[in-house]
């Protein structure tokens, strides 16, 4: 393995470059009270880093309406979103920071989102379009997060070994995608917490996390599990 640079760094999206999974919330309050009931915090939590399939699953169950049509839904909670993500998006702390280091470092970069296309277009506005190489959503891939292949994609659009990535993360959804791919993975909760887990480096922010400090990422994972888990600064 080259312990020197990582060959990519994958980047997730809502929760780890921008706080847009509160947008995602009050969009889907709104369309809880919509449908005439109310979203329970276990449900909202549940959906955090997972497809639209699988958050609209949950909606229809803790409403207690499992037949509800999906589409309409579906359709409404898009567009509104959309409306939210176009009037900006907050980054999370120290991500604008990393990704302007890791662009000027020269190391390809990838976004990798459980997002629609839709919305991750609007999205770009704030991430900005160059500071991606390749761009994979939610809906351009066959089974989404936590199945690895939305980072295993990614990897291959970039012609860089996976196992030599870097992948950083924010939800237990969007880890395991990563970690089943055989990235290297960095996690920074948002809003949920992440517990030790065997392969992870935790951090608490992306404050002060550099191209050097992802490389560092590569020599530690080959030591032994013991050694390389548990939550950093």
């Amino acid at each position: 393995m080259n312990s020197q640079r990582p060959a990519a760094v994958l980047f997730d999206m809502d929760g780890t470059l921008v706080d847009s999974e509160k947008v995602w919330g009050i969009a889907l309050h709104e369309l809880a009270a919509r449908a005439g009931g109310t979203l329970s915090d276990r449900a909202r939590q549940a959906m955090v880093g997972g497809s639209m399939a699988q958050s609209m699953r949950i909606f229809r169950e803790d409403l207690g309406r499992p037949d509800r049509p999906e589409e309409p839904d579906v359709e409404w909670l898009t567009t509104r979103v959309f409306h939210l993500f176009r009037e900006g998006l907050v980054w999370r702390p120290g991500a604008a920071e990393l990704l302007r280091a890791v662009k000027a470092a020269g190391l390809p970069t990838a976004l990798v989102t459980s997002t629609g296309r839709l919305l991750v277009e609007a999205a770009l506005d704030t991430l900005g379009r160059a500071n991606f190489d390749v761009v994979v959503c939610g809906d351009e891939v066959s089974m989404p997060k936590p199945d690895p292949e939305p980072y295993r994609t990614a990897a291959k659009l970039l012609g860089a070994p996976i196992e030599q990535c870097v992948a950083i993360e924010d939800s237990p959804t969007g880890v395991a995608s990563a970690l089943a791919s055989g990235a290297v993975v960095l996690a920074v909760p948002a809003e949920l917490e992440l517990p030790p887990t065997d392969g992870v480096h935790l951090r608490r922010s992306l404050v002060g996390v550099d191209p050097a400090y992802l490389a560092s990422l590569l020599i530690s994972h080959e030591l032994l599990p013991s050694e390389r888990s548990g939550a950093r600064p």
